[in-house]
């Protein structure tokens, strides 16, 4: 039998490795495209409703990571709620299919943001060389971690270090400029009751939840945590309620020191692409804005290479437990670490980069939602009834309120989230159960195999 992983992570590192995935591009490249959603400062309503679903939808992850605290996160919670060797495996296999989908998704933001924020030291830099540039980051992302992770720490510290100044300094900054009639300059009539204002809220809360994005992370390596059952769960609380004041901060920082309609509707000004360099400039002037710009592109490439480096773990875990389809579980023969996923998930990326970002950010979230995010709600519902006896060292404050309310807030989002994208995220969906249908046929596994027949690929 394999040694097990030593439990490494305590509170301090289970917190920190949650806030390492939570602070990344995203704040300085979603401010004006939040703003944008509802015509100004009162668009932070969408970062306050986001916080509620996620907070709630965090203690649906709490009571899970803690009863089950393996690697995998939601592909162990769906498969052992739903079954393992039945309708647990349809949905272990969906969630790493939507995931070989989303993952490049939230990846490709990323590469978006890095070439806007090109933009600004490269003024000639538009359409398709943008592109390219997204392009280029991405292969060169890819080249970095398709080595042994060994070399891989060390690359990862150093570009955490500079997603934290870069993080800090734009909060200092704005303190110390702040001015209230900027900030708190709310338009007549924001907070008329209409359907634009539910529809402007859904696109808000939205992006309010891509910055939320990795609140859970720890539940993925849930095997290496010590006393998971209470690590997990305080993690996920704290690192959670210090990212959200974190970026409220930056919020307030940003139109504390710029108008809000410099660059509202986003897609009408230049500057909304890369408008923490102009909040710099304004403060510094534009040399000092250059350098800052700079450290934006570290804190860019700092948050995909983690992404990338975690997502593509996924697909192989799974295909290497007999979830997926086997040759995303081949290793590497000299190096041993998933080149298969790796190089799948970072072309998709790549491809994905050519899309808009808000376009990007929707599709996203409305994929994951689906699956993983109202899968686990109903996992840990059906645990509840059949599985009554499973140790649950953090339970659910109020059960079922938090789940109900998790689910509202995911049912609101996607129910605001355009059409088209909507049925991008069911279709993908559709592919991957007839994918799923294919497999399963071919290496006559359930529902083509009774379950003591099942095995692996």
């Amino acid at each position: 039998m394999p040694a097990r992983s030593p439990r490494r992570f305590g509170l301090l590192q289970a917190t920190a490795l949650n806030m390492i995935n939570m602070i990344g591009i995203g704040p300085f490249i979603t401010i004006p495209l939040l703003m944008t959603a509802l015509g100004g400062p009162q668009a932070v309503l969408g970062w306050l409703v986001a916080l509620v679903i996620v907070v709630a939808d965090g203690m649906v992850w709490s009571e899970l990571g803690a009863a089950m605290p393996g690697s995998g996160g939601s592909f162990g919670y769906l498969r052992e709620a739903f079954g393992r060797d039945r309708f647990g495996r349809l949905m272990a296999f969906l969630f790493v299919w939507q995931f070989v989908l989303s993952g490049p998704l939230e990846i490709a933001s990323g590469y978006i943001g890095f070439a806007n924020y090109l933009g600004y030291l490269w003024p000639g830099l538009t359409g398709a060389r943008a592109w390219l540039v997204a392009a280029a980051v991405g292969i060169a992302n890819v080249l970095l971690l398709y080595r042994h992770i060994g070399s891989i720490a060390t690359i990862t510290v150093a570009l955490w270090i500079g997603t934290m100044v870069t993080t800090l300094a734009v909060i200092a900054t704005g303190a110390t400029h702040f001015d209230p009639a900027l900030a708190f300059d709310v338009p007549p009539g924001a907070f008329n009751l209409s359907l634009g204002l539910l529809f402007g809220l859904g696109a808000a809360t939205r992006i309010g939840i891509y910055d939320y994005l990795g609140y859970y992370n720890v539940c993925y390596i849930g095997d290496e945590v010590a006393d998971p059952g209470r690590v997990i769960p305080r993690s996920i609380a704290i690192s959670t309620v210090v990212v959200a004041l974190l970026y409220l901060a930056i919020n307030l920082a940003i139109v504390g020191v710029i108008p809000w309609r410099e660059f509202v509707p986003a897609a009408d000004h230049r500057e909304a692409a890369f408008i923490v360099s102009v909040f710099v400039e304004r403060v510094y002037g534009p040399a000092v804005a250059s350098g800052f710009t700079v450290l934006i592109l570290w804190t860019a490439f700092a948050s995909v290479f983690a992404l990338l480096l975690g997502y593509s773990r996924i697909p192989y875990a799974a295909a290497r437990d007999g979830y997926f389809f086997a040759v995303f579980g081949r290793l590497h023969p000299t190096g041993g670490f998933p080149h298969v996923s790796l190089v799948v998930l970072g072309g998709v990326a790549i491809l994905a980069s050519t899309f808009s970002l808000g376009l990007v950010i929707d599709a996203l979230i409305a994929t994951r939602i689906l699956v993983q995010f109202i899968g686990q709600i109903g996992g840990l519902i059906v645990l509840r009834r059949r599985r009554p006896d499973l140790p649950r060292p953090y339970r659910m404050w109020l059960y079922p309120v938090p789940a109900l309310v998790a689910l509202l807030g995911w049912l609101f989002v996607l129910g605001t989230t355009d059409r088209r994208v909507v049925a991008f995220g069911v279709a993908g969906l559709a592919v991957g159960m007839l994918g799923f249908v294919a497999w399963a046929r071919r290496h006559r596994q359930w529902p083509f195999a009774a379950p003591a027949a099942s095995g692996r690929p």
